[in-house]
């Protein structure tokens, strides 16, 4: 019962977002430094997949992994932006870019050092995964560590294939 409720209550606390313009918060670009608003970097007319994550968090450094791993094979099936985005990295914005580099990561990485943009998706827990549609807005949101199962389908059927290649 307990457990019922915490999920009804986690739901209804995320749905506020959803279908809401996207945030104007900037956040930085771990390989520039530049500051950029979130808004201006998602893909306009494209869907985007994004995810929060942090060094310290061992379920988002692997989710980011997974999704790394994959991420090839998804975008042939798919035409869409991945962006990965780490929150709460009050240690060292360069330790961000540092361990990107040794994953060999080749897609967007960001730092939302204070969690100014997390906090308004509600980041509560890491990691945070949204897609955002080709309107700019989000249709779709997970909490928690996924191994790209659930996150994969909710992609290909909001991009319009209904056979995945997981």
């Amino acid at each position: 019962m307990k457990r019922t409720l915490l999920l009804v209550a986690m739901l209804l606390l995320s749905v506020k977002f959803f279908g809401q313009q996207l945030p104007a918060v900037l956040i930085k670009d771990a390989t520039t430094g530049r500051k950029v608003a979130f808004n201006e970097i998602v893909g306009k007319g494209k869907v985007t997949l994004v995810t929060f994550w942090g060094t310290w968090c061992a379920h988002g450094k692997r989710e980011v992994r997974t999704i790394a791993s994959k991420l090839l094979d998804w975008q042939k099936q798919a035409d869409f932006n991945f962006i990965a985005i780490a929150a709460h990295e009050q240690q060292s914005e360069r330790f961000v870019r540092i361990y990107a580099d040794q994953q060999g990561w080749k897609f967007p990485c960001y730092t939302d050092v204070n969690a100014d943009l997390g906090n308004t998706f509600d980041l509560r827990a890491s990691p945070l995964t949204l897609i955002i549609d080709q309107n700019g807005k989000v249709i779709f949101s997970h909490t928690g560590y996924d191994n790209g199962k659930e996150i994969v389908s909710a992609l290909m059927r909001i991009c319009g294939h209904s056979n995945v290649k997981r």
